[in-house]
């Protein structure tokens, strides 16, 4: 023991030298190939550059090694999305080839609702089965479908939210039960998030302000047209829910509104994350390529 103590110190006082430093070939040589993923957003306004949750999704929730493409495009459904083209450069998009694997997320149903000519679709058929459509060619291009269900509308009555957007809800559930698919649940999210904060805390997700009697209104629990306060031209029928609908989804050039449909960046922000946050549970192999 008296020999071991001395050998011991002597080992411990032993000074370590660092490994030379790699030489740049040897650097290089050592570079491993990344395995990158790809996310596809197809959809409505919603989910679109302007008034959706998508660009803060794609800017703020994706790592550098899951590159995000937004397809959404305003005032789009199951319908006209696929017979205007956009759904032909989604499946390009998909077939583009370079990533380990491609995930591409769905969300119809604002402007699938009655009332919107060469729009609206049929519930209880066309929807769905323009929605399963989706999903079998995104299976046959090769990528992954992830069904979304839609952002609630913020209209309030009596301080309940407005359920309008349910049915489509339920039919885009239905449709990924049955098909074995993903699902982010947005409506329900989105719909317990708005109610829990009332009409008038909501009113701050919209593009703009709203106007003084607009904010007057939310305060009571039951929320207004948006254009109140705009004169109407005399003896003007008042608008049904289709025509409100309609109006709330344009096609056209996006614009900037105060509106209880789309989203202005603090919406954007808040609905961003909470797709993160379904994604990342709805789809595990994504988790450590979202950032919450």
């Amino acid at each position: 023991m008296k020999y071991l103590l001395p050998l011991i110190a002597l080992c411990l006082a032993t000074p370590t030298f660092a490994q030379a430093p790699l030489t740049d070939a040897e650097a290089r040589a050592q570079v491993k190939k990344i395995t990158a993923k790809k996310i596809i957003l197809v959809g409505d306004s919603t989910t679109a550059v302007q008034g959706g949750w998508g660009p803060s999704f794609c800017a703020d929730h994706v790592t550098s090694f899951l590159a995000c493409v937004n397809l959404a495009r305003g005032g789009r459904s199951t319908f006209n999305y696929r017979a205007e083209g956009s759904w032909d450069i989604a499946l390009a998009e998909m077939k583009s080839g370079g990533f380990a694997k491609t995930y591409v997320l769905i969300q119809f149903g604002h402007n699938d609702q009655p009332g919107k000519p060469g729009r609206s679709t049929d519930l209880a058929t066309e929807f769905p089965s323009n929605l399963r459509a989706y999903v079998e060619e995104v299976r046959a291009a090769g990528a992954i479908p992830v069904l979304v269900t839609p952002l609630t509308r913020r209209g309030f009555e009596n301080g309940k939210l407005q359920d309008d957007l349910g049915p489509w809800a339920d039919a885009t559930r239905k449709v990924a039960q049955d098909m074995n698919v993903p699902v982010v649940d947005l409506y329900a999210r989105s719909q317990a998030v708005v109610q829990a904060m009332g009409a008038a805390q909501a009113t701050q997700f919209a593009q703009l302000p709203p106007s003084a009697e607009v904010a007057a209104a939310a305060q009571t629990g039951t929320t207004i047209p948006a254009a109140a306060g705009v004169p109407a031209a005399p003896n003007t029928p008042a608008p049904t829910q289709a025509q409100i609908n309609a109006a709330l989804e344009p096609m056209g050039a996006a614009k900037l509104s105060f509106d209880y449909t789309h989203l202005g960046p603090k919406g954007a922000d808040v609905f961003a994350k909470i797709v993160t946050e379904e994604l990342s549970k709805a789809v595990p192999e994504l988790r450590k390529d979202l950032i919450p």
